[in-house]
């Protein structure tokens, strides 16, 4: 059942960043990856997405990916920087060795140029390299109102097109809608990416806590396929999501 999330760009990046720390607050894993009231038996079920190491520590199963340091280093200097292994932390021309999974998460956004074109290759290397390893994305889709590039509907339109051959199934998101709800529902005059983070970061916790404790629907990500994908080229199921937290 283990997991390994990709984050690519600066929006799968700072999705990542807000995901992982839900995460550790939700299994009782500190920000030096020590656990805190850790019931043996109760919680087996983590280890889909943290390997624990030989001195009781635990690693979040993932990879930051981006073509510009920026981004990646405010993960190197936050407050979880001793969580992730620097390996596990890619900028610039920085390369990685081969990972072994069961399948992937791919956090990114369809009208960043990382996000989109990088990744592209980087989903065409996973379909050749891992066969039929499934692999699920969490994709942030840009609306004509809150656009912070000219190109973003050309990256779109190429990245789907990837996305149609080499994804098994896409949950995305609506970059205004997000907007809307932290402005309208949550009373922020002015939302910044880490609230927008957050809610995302909500959930894609609610999706993955199968995954991540004990259960019996949807415990690998093959289920996932079987039960939201009709047919392999309709795997864009719709995300809704209720009882939002007030505290951002």
């Amino acid at each position: 059942r283990e997991v390994i999330s990709i984050h690519v760009g600066q929006a799968g990046v700072q999705i990542g960043n807000a995901c992982w720390e839900l995460y550790c607050l939700e299994h009782s894993i500190q920000p030096d990856g020590t656990m805190i009231d850790y019931n043996d038996g109760e919680q087996d079920a983590y280890n889909t997405f943290f390997a624990e190491t030989r001195q009781g520590k635990h690693v979040p199963r993932c990879i930051f990916v981006d073509l510009e340091p920026t981004v990646v280093d405010e993960v190197r200097t936050g407050t979880y920087r001793t969580l992730f292994h620097p390996e596990q932390l890619l900028s610039g021309k920085e390369d990685a060795a081969n990972c072994y999974a069961r399948g992937f998460l791919v956090f990114h956004s369809f009208g960043g140029g990382t996000g989109s074109g990088f990744l592209s290759l980087l989903m065409e290397r996973l379909s050749t390299e891992y066969g039929k390893k499934p692999k699920l994305e969490f994709a942030i889709y840009p609306a004509p109102q809150i656009s912070t590039a000219m190109v973003e509907p050309y990256n779109s339109i190429l990245m789907t097109h990837t996305t149609l051959e080499h994804s098994d199934c896409s949950f995305m998101a609506d970059n205004e809608a997000i907007y809307d709800i932290c402005r309208r529902k949550l009373d922020l005059a002015r939302p910044t990416y880490t609230n927008l983070n957050r809610l995302i970061a909500q959930v894609v916790s609610s999706i993955t806590a199968s995954l991540r404790f004990d259960g019996a629907l949807n415990v690998d990500l093959t289920e996932f396929q079987t039960n939201l994908v009709p047919y392999p080229r309709i795997h864009f199921p719709l995300i809704t999501y209720r009882w939002i937290t007030l505290h951002l």
